[in-house]
């Protein structure tokens, strides 16, 4: 979980910074709510107070605390119309007792952190990611966002039914974005998701274009600077509601 925070922390911080830029504005303080610095050893690291209960102190660091909780039970009740059963909407995905259960029967989606040590156990590829969105058609996903979610949840099953071991799901920096990075024969693949309503004019890998490639290649160049390997970049192409696979290749 502290690496998460990290991640998390260090993501928010980003994109504070470049919307300061971008409106002239600047801070002089950074303030952690609890007692561990996920900034330490950046440049950041100086403006960092850190304090527990901050969110009962501190107004600011209040109402951050409102915002994030409603956005987060925002997302996991768009999430409960993508995997039904595990109710989302209700439990905000903690794991209560129904939400234990519902990993029994159904499995793992996305969404579940596999480094949790009670959830270890399906971090091995022969339990699939559960595409709930296509197992329960009258579930269908209807937002763009819904669909997106949705055809990345089928492209990372169909990967993993081909022997990908997924690595992670919506990789972003400030520049670029991955939406699933998986391995297989200790290659790393770089997917991106395209997802068309029907394929009269094509499946979705026309529409990637040279600006989403060069975006992929430099992806991949950032990735690979902190952990270096073959590399390869594949596109899933998806269509339908709920989603499916029609195409994989190599690009």
């Amino acid at each position: 979980m502290s690496q998460a925070l990290q991640l998390a922390t260090r993501w928010a911080v980003k994109q504070i910074q470049t919307i300061c830029r971008e409106k002239g504005l600047h801070f002089d303080e950074i303030i952690i709510d609890g007692m561990v610095n996920f900034l330490a050893g950046t440049a950041l690291e100086k403006y960092v107070t850190v304090m527990a209960k901050a969110d009962g102190l501190i107004p600011s660091v209040s109402a951050a605390s409102i915002i994030a909780k409603v956005a987060r039970d925002q997302f996991m009740a768009e999430q409960d119309t993508i995997y039904p059963g595990y109710g989302f909407a209700s439990n905000a995905g903690y794991g209560v007792a129904r939400h234990r259960e519902a990993i029994e029967r159904l499995g793992v989606t996305p969404l579940h952190r596999l480094s949790f040590a009670p959830l270890a156990k399906y971090a091995d590829n022969e339990v699939k990611l559960q595409a709930a969105s296509r197992k329960n058609p009258k579930h269908k996903p209807t937002t763009t966002r819904q669909i997106g979610d949705a055809s990345e949840a089928v492209a990372a099953e169909e990967l993993m039914r081909r022997g990908h071991r997924i690595i992670d799901r919506n990789w972003r920096t400030r520049w670029c974005e991955v939406d699933i990075i998986s391995m297989k024969d200790d290659i790393i693949y770089f997917t991106e998701v395209k997802h068309r309503k029907n394929n009269q004019a094509g499946d979705g890998i026309a529409a990637i274009t040279s600006h989403k490639l060069h975006k992929m290649k430099l992806a991949v160049k950032l990735y690979s600077s902190r952990k270096p390997g073959d590399y390869r970049l594949l596109a899933v192409a998806t269509t339908g509601s709920p989603p499916h696979v029609i195409n994989i290749v190599e690009i």
